[in-house]
């Protein structure tokens, strides 16, 4: 099993780190067997204490920062329970693949080229950006797609801080980024939030979350000094444009599936999300190349529903290789 590589900082600023978005998450409320409690003693005898992953605050028998599990402690969890069958993980990169011949040939961005009979991708996707060439300017000097990775830098504590977006994503990033900003300013594009009912209501009941509504990104401000000063807002009902004191902007807005390192091989849906070719099957339009995960699906996204095809794309490939005398 092949994680992302995480020496490569292109990973933490496209909101790319290993294990995938749940990594990135806070709470995690939405996974089943997980409700809240305290974690810290079932972690401390199901990880590994030298595992460098190991969460510092059980090591250090620190606070435990959430009510019940959160994103870095379930993956690390997911990833030893796999370990514990004998999966080897590598982390690394893959950069190509070929699979016009067979087996397929995969390769990692150091060069190493392992030929597999079956390939399940499970890549995710990564965080959308604006466009602008201000915002491109300004990524690693306050402008961030990743709350969880970048929130708690030093540049953003006790400032302002702008989110852009209006789902579920953005309000948990606005709510995380309460822990340090002054305020939080939430611009919506439209007058009601995407996010769900829950979250919604959360977000309007915090009284450091600032929602404006009809509101977009026309300018990321700063200098090359201090980064990001400023941000100049557009209401897009009115056309009124005004600047608005910020230490950072951080990007709540989709994301784009991981998709570039198959060249074109696999198809794709018109969304750009890798196809599933057999109605309730993890099939592409290749044989023998299975999709699980946010790489291929564009409509539930939750981890819950990325793990359940996770299981599918196994069986899947297994039942393949049993299907060909390949095991």
């Amino acid at each position: 099993m092949f994680q992302g590589n995480p020496y490569d900082d292109r990973n933490r600023q496209n909101g790319t780190l290993p294990l995938g978005q749940l990594a990135l998450t806070t709470e995690v409320e939405n996974f089943p067997s997980w409700p809240a409690g305290d974690t810290r003693q079932y972690l401390k005898t199901a990880l590994p204490a030298d595992d460098p992953d190991f969460p510092y605050w059980v090591a250090d028998d620190k606070p435990q920062p959430t009510h019940g599990i959160n994103g870095p402690e379930l993956v690390a969890l997911m990833r030893q329970q796999a370990k514990n069958f004998g999966t080897r993980v590598e982390s690394k990169d893959i950069v190509k693949v070929d699979l016009r011949r067979r087996p397929f040939t995969v390769t990692a961005h150091d060069g190493q080229m392992i030929e597999t009979h079956t390939l399940v991708v499970a890549t995710g996707a990564r965080a959308n950006y604006l466009g602008l060439p201000s915002e491109d300017r300004f990524k690693n000097k306050g402008v961030s797609a990743c709350a969880v990775c970048d929130g708690f830098l030093p540049r953003f504590r006790n400032k302002p801080i702008v989110v852009v977006g209006g789902g579920d994503s953005a309000v948990e990033e606005g709510a995380y980024l309460t822990k340090f900003a002054s305020v939080v300013h939430v611009f919506v594009r439209r007058d009601v939030l995407r996010a769900s009912r829950i979250m919604a209501d959360r977000a309007k009941a915090n009284p450091k979350i600032d929602i404006r509504w009809h509101t977009e990104v026309d300018e990321v401000l700063g200098d090359d000094k201090a980064g990001v000063t400023a941000i100049r807002a557009k209401n897009n009902k009115t056309g009124e444009k005004y600047e608005l004191p910020a230490g950072g902007l951080f990007l709540a807005i989709g994301h784009t599936p991981n998709v570039g390192f198959l060249g074109g091989q696999v198809e794709l849906t018109p969304t750009g999300f890798l196809k599933w070719t057999t109605l309730g099957r993890t099939y592409t339009s290749v044989e023998g190349v299975f999709a699980a995960g946010d790489v291929a699906d564009d409509y539930y996204k939750q981890a819950v529903s990325a793990a359940g095809t996770g299981c599918m794309a196994a069986l899947d490939a297994e039942r393949y290789l049993g299907h060909h005398g390949l095991l």
